[in-house]
């Protein structure tokens, strides 16, 4: 099988039939053999049931059902695991992402040797204020923070060579991150296509603006988890032993001064807590402790726990 195509969708009865139309003749015009995942993240409208009728005819479609909504990168995870192409695309099911696409991603998946290969929405037709401007800045703190030169990380037709989707978990919301993952993993060779886009012709989006917040925070936790997620120690633990350390010295010197103070300067009735500062060494002490002992609870997760999957899967067909 060359090509594996993965649409994960909510409640886009109106375009799916089309954009399987779409795939199926950009596919045979350039002789490609091909499968189609349609995973269904919890609708609640007629998708299910176009699905099904589409599966009826065409052997090279299949579904999976969620038994409600878990999110995009729980769908992805979820097809992923299904694949069987050489080279895996992924796109939304709303026809703002363009099939025609498909034969180059797939090109320059075999042909120059790229592990990911990510569209790049360079003309948008979406919202300026709610989308457009929120999505550069998002663009822009991420390729700061990743280090991974790519304009539209949110983008969601992408090709993958079948073994990076494999080879990684995708969970939470890290669906816009999967080439932090993937580079994090050891797949470094990705590039990115400008691609069409159009406005969505049925239908409303089912993201808001809030999903950059939470892009956001999840990119701060991608970073935490790149550079320390399989070794806690050495955050937790750094930063618990340089407080802990500031405080324990902090208490020594009020201690000194204290001594110095009664026997040499033979200065009597003031209490070491009165001083300010002994509650500050105190309360770095502590915290330095708590934070090593979180470190090292950190250590000991990652160690007897395995990622568990977050989604259930109704049906799968």
């Amino acid at each position: 099988m060359e090509l594996s195509v993965v649409i994960p969708f909510l409640n886009e009865e109106a375009s799916l039939e089309e954009l399987f139309l779409r795939i199926q003749k950009t596919c045979t015009e350039n002789n490609l053999s091909y499968e189609i995942w349609f995973v269904d993240d919890g609708s609640t409208d007629m998708s299910w049931s176009v699905i099904e009728n589409l599966m009826i005819d065409h052997p090279n479609v299949h579904g999976i059902k969620f038994s409600q909504n878990f999110g995009k990168s729980q769908a992805l995870h979820a097809a992923f695991a299904e694949v069987v192409g050489n080279v895996v695309i992924t796109m939304d099911a709303d026809l703002q992402d363009f099939p025609e696409e498909i034969p180059e991603l797939y090109r320059m998946i075999k042909e120059e040797n790229y592990d990911i290969v990510s569209g790049w929405k360079k003309i948008r037709y979406d919202k300026v204020l709610t989308k457009n401007l929120p999505s550069k800045l998002f663009n822009a703190a991420a390729r700061r923070v990743s280090g991974i030169d790519l304009h539209d990380f949110n983008c969601g037709l992408k090709a993958y060579k079948n073994k990076v989707v494999k080879s990684i978990e995708v969970y939470g919301d890290m669906h816009r991150y999967i080439p932090v993952l993937a580079a994090h993993a050891g797949f470094r060779k990705i590039t990115e296509k400008p691609v069409k886009h159009q406005a969505r012709p049925y239908g409303s989006s089912k993201f808001g603006t809030e999903r950059f917040i939470r892009g956001f925070l999840d990119l701060l936790t991608l970073w935490f988890i790149t550079k320390f997620g399989a070794r806690p120690m050495h955050f937790f633990g750094a930063m618990g032993t340089l407080m802990f350390v500031l405080g324990f010295l902090s208490a020594l010197l009020l201690g000194v001064y204290k001594l110095v103070e009664v026997y040499v300067f033979k200065v009597y009735g003031r209490l070491i807590v009165s001083n300010p500062w002994f509650f500050i060494a105190l309360t770095l002490m502590v915290l330095g402790t708590i934070l090593f002992v979180a470190g090292f609870l950190g250590e000991l997760i990652i160690r007897t726990r395995k990622l568990e999957k977050n989604y259930h899967i109704e049906k799968k067909v």
